[in-house]
C-alpha cells in the first residue's frame, strides 16, 4: 500500500486530524413531578424522559422544575453523570431546582454555586420586583478533561418567572451581571426556560443590547437557523403536534465557541411527550485554531 492511500485510510477510520471533540449540550424543563397531570403525570413519563435524555447523549445537562425525587431518580437512571442542585425556597431540598447534570468522565468541577433572581441574590428563597415566586440559577465552572489546554466550561442554568414582565427583564440583566462575575475567563454555557419570546425585552437584554458586562452571547438555535419559522415553539403541553407558539427555551454560549447544530427534540411515544416543554439541543466545538 503507498504511503498516500496509508494516510487516506486513517484519517477515514479516525476522522480529520487534531479536530476538537464536541460538546453535547442539552435544556430540559421536565415539569414539576407533584403536577396534577393525570395521563401525563411524572409516573406515566419518567422513563420517556431518561429515555430522551439517553437518545441525545449530552455532556452537559440544564433541568428546570426538577424536584428533589426528580433529581434523584435522574441520578439513578443517569450513573454516569454528576448532579448539583439546590431548591428555590431555601436552597437546599425545598422547591424546584435548576439542577444541572456533568458527565463525570469528561468533567472535573472547579468551582460551583447558586444565586437568586432577585436584587438579593445570595438570599435563598428571595425575591424582587413583580416576580410571582423565587427564581434562581445554578452554576458550574468546570475543566474539560478533553480539552485540558483550553478555559474552564461555565454552565449557568435557569427558570425565569412565568408571570413578572419586570422579573423577566431584571434577571435577564443580572444574568448577565453575574456571568461577568462568575466567569470572567471562561468558554460560558447558558440554559433554561425563559418564559418569554425570541425579540422580546429579556432577549434583547441578553444576546442584543450593546454592553460592556460578560461575554457576548449567542442564541445557538437562531445561529444554526437563520430562518424564522411557525413552528419553533418549545412549549407541548404534552401535545406532540405543539410545535407552534414562542420558542421560550434557549440554550446560549460564548462567542467563543462554534455552533456545530442545535434543535428542538420533539421526542414522543404513541403521541405522548416526555414534559410539556420540548427539550432544546446544541452541538458546540472549540473554534479550529
Amino acid at each position: 500500500m503507498s504511503l498516500p492511500l496509508i494516510v487516506l485510510v486513517i484519517s477515514f477510520m479516525t476522522g480529520p486530524l487534531d479536530e476538537p471533540p464536541e460538546m453535547r449540550v442539552m435544556s430540559f424543563n421536565i415539569r414539576y413531578g407533584t403536577a396534577g397531570d393525570g395521563k401525563d403525570a411524572w409516573e406515566h413519563r419518567k422513563d420517556l424522559v431518561i429515555e430522551t435524555i439517553k437518545t441525545f447523549s449530552p455532556d452537559l445537562l440544564g433541568t428546570q422544575e426538577t424536584l428533589a425525587f426528580q433529581r434523584d431518580f435522574l441520578a439513578t437512571k443517569l450513573p454516569e453523570y454528576s448532579s448539583f442542585s439546590a431548591g428555590r425556597d431555601d436552597g437546599r431540598e425545598q422547591g424546584e431546582m435548576m439542577a444541572v447534570f456533568y458527565r463525570t468522565d469528561r468533567f472535573q468541577v472547579i468551582d460551583s454555586g447558586h444565586f437568586w433572581l432577585s436584587e438579593t441574590p445570595d438570599q435563598p428563597g428571595s425575591t424582587s420586583w413583580d416576580s410571582s415566586l423565587p427564581r434562581m440559577v445554578t452554576w458550574l465552572k468546570l475543566r474539560d478533561l478533553q480539552n485540558a489546554d483550553s478555559l474552564p466550561v461555565a454552565l449557568f442554568n435557569t427558570h425565569f418567572d412565568h408571570r413578572g414582565e419586570m422579573a423577566r427583564l431584571e434577571s435577564a440583566r443580572l444574568l448577565r451581571r453575574m456571568i461577568a462575575k462568575l466567569a470572567p475567563i471562561a468558554r460560558v454555557v447558558v440554559t433554561g426556560d425563559f418564559n418569554c419570546a425570541e425579540g422580546s425585552p429579556p432577549y434583547q437584554a441578553i444576546f442584543v443590547e450593546d454592553s460592556d458586562t460578560g461575554p457576548n452571547l449567542i442564541d445557538t438555535y437562531r445561529a444554526a437557523h437563520p430562518e424564522h419559522r411557525s413552528d419553533e415553539g418549545t412549549y407541548s403541553g404534552f401535545r406532540a403536534d405543539a410545535s407552534r407558539g414562542p420558542r421560550i427555551d434557549w440554550i446560549a454560549c460564548s462567542d467563543d465557541w462554534k455552533i456545530r447544530s442545535a434543535a428542538i427534540d420533539r421526542s414522543a411515544r404513541n403521541g405522548r411527550t416526555p414534559s410539556d416543554h420540548f427539550p432544546v439541543t446544541a452541538i458546540l466545538t472549540l473554534p479550529s485554531e
